[in-house]
C-alpha cells in the first residue's frame, strides 16, 4: 500500500514518527508545490512570509531647466502633484540646469514622468527616475559646495540641458531665488537685498527664504530654539493655491532680538541653507494677503 511505501517499513506504524521528523526538519522543498507560508494554503510549520519590500523613494531628476528657474517654477511645472522638496544642483558655484524633485507619494513619480520633454518657458525639460541614494548624494555635494564657496543651497536652476528644438545646453546662469513672491525674481534684486540687509533697520520681524516646502512652524521654532518664540509669532506664507512658497516671517519680541537672531543667517534647516532678512509689519501683511 501507499502508506507502507511512504513509511519505509513493513506496515504503517512508522508513519507517525517519520512525519514528526519531517516537521522537525522543516517544510518540504519546492517540488511539493507552493511554499507553506503562502496565504492560499494551510501552514502547519508556523512560518511567517517576509514583509513586502518598501515602496521606492518618490524622487525624480530634472535636466534642462531655465537659467532663472526657481522652486515655484518647478512646483508649477508639476501642477497637481505634491512637491515636498526641490534641490538645485550646482558645480563650481555655477548652476547646472539640473534639479531633484521629491514628491509626496511613489505613485506620483509616474505622473511626473509624463512631463518629460514638456516646456518650462522656452526650454523643454527632461524628467528622469531617480533614487534616494542619488538624491542624498546630491544633498551632500551641495552642502560641501556651499561650505567651500559660501553660497546658499536653496538657489535656483540653470541654463543647462536642451533647447526647444533639441539643441545643446545653454550656459549656466545665476541661481534664482527660491520661493520668492515672484516665481522669477530678478537675480540682481536678490543680490541688492543681500548687500543691504546688514544696514537694514530692524523692526523685530525677520523674513526667512529658502525653506523646504515641508517645513512647518515647529521646524522654524526649532531653528530659533535659542529665542523665546511661540507658534503665533511664526507665519509660513503660501500662494493662492495654498501651497508653501518657501518663505516665512517670524515676529520677535523686539528689534534687538531680531538683530541677534541674524546669527542664524545661512544656517541649515535640514539640508537647506536659510537666508534671513530684516522685514516689517507691512511686508508681513502683504505676504499673508497674497495667500488668501
Amino acid at each position: 500500500m501507499f502508506y507502507r511505501g511512504y513509511g519505509d517499513g513493513p506496515d504503517g506504524r512508522e508513519m507517525g514518527p517519520k512525519r514528526q521528523r519531517m516537521i522537525d526538519q522543516g517544510p518540504p522543498g519546492p517540488f511539493y508545490g507552493p511554499h507553506p507560508g503562502s496565504g492560499f494554503m494551510y501552514n502547519p510549520y508556523g512560518f511567517v512570509a517576509p514583509p513586502p519590500p518598501p515602496p521606492p523613494f518618490p524622487v525624480v531628476r530634472l535636466r534642462g531647466l531655465p537659467f532663472d528657474c526657481a522652486e515655484l517654477d518647478v512646483v508649477e511645472f508639476f501642477h497637481g502633484l505634491d512637491v515636498v522638496d526641490v534641490l538645485f544642483v550646482h558645480k563650481n558655484n555655477k548652476v547646472t540646469g539640473e534639479a531633484f524633485c521629491v514628491l509626496g507619494y511613489p505613485l506620483q513619480v509616474d505622473f511626473a514622468l509624463h512631463k518629460n520633454r514638456q516646456n518650462m518657458g522656452r526650454r523643454y525639460v527632461e524628467v528622469f527616475r531617480s533614487t534616494k541614494q542619488e538624491y542624498y548624494k546630491a544633498i551632500a555635494n551641495e552642502v560641501s559646495e556651499s561650505r567651500v564657496n559660501g553660497m546658499p543651497s536653496g538657489g535656483g536652476g540653470g541654463g543647462g540641458g536642451g533647447g526647444g528644438n533639441g539643441g545643446g545646453g545653454g550656459g549656466g546662469g545665476n541661481g534664482g531665488v527660491s520661493g520668492g513672491f515672484s516665481p522669477r525674481r530678478n537675480v540682481q534684486r536678490a543680490r541688492s537685498s543681500d548687500d543691504g540687509k546688514e544696514n537694514a533697520e530692524h523692526t523685530g520681524i525677520l523674513r526667512l527664504r529658502g525653506l523646504p516646502f515641508s517645513a512647518g512652524k515647529e521646524d522654524i521654532l526649532d531653528f530659533f530654539k535659542d529665542f523665546d518664540l511661540s507658534e503665533d509669532s511664526v507665519h509660513v506664507t503660501v500662494n493662492v493655491e495654498g501651497r508653501p512658497t518657501g518663505e516665512a516671517f517670524v515676529e520677535f519680541g523686539s528689534a534687538d532680538e531680531s538683530r541677534a537672531a541674524m546669527v542664524k543667517d545661512r544656517k541649515t534647516l535640514g539640508s537647506r541653507y536659510i537666508e534671513l532678512f530684516p522685514s516689517s509689519i507691512e511686508e508681513l501683511e502683504d505676504a499673508l494677503s497674497r495667500g488668501r
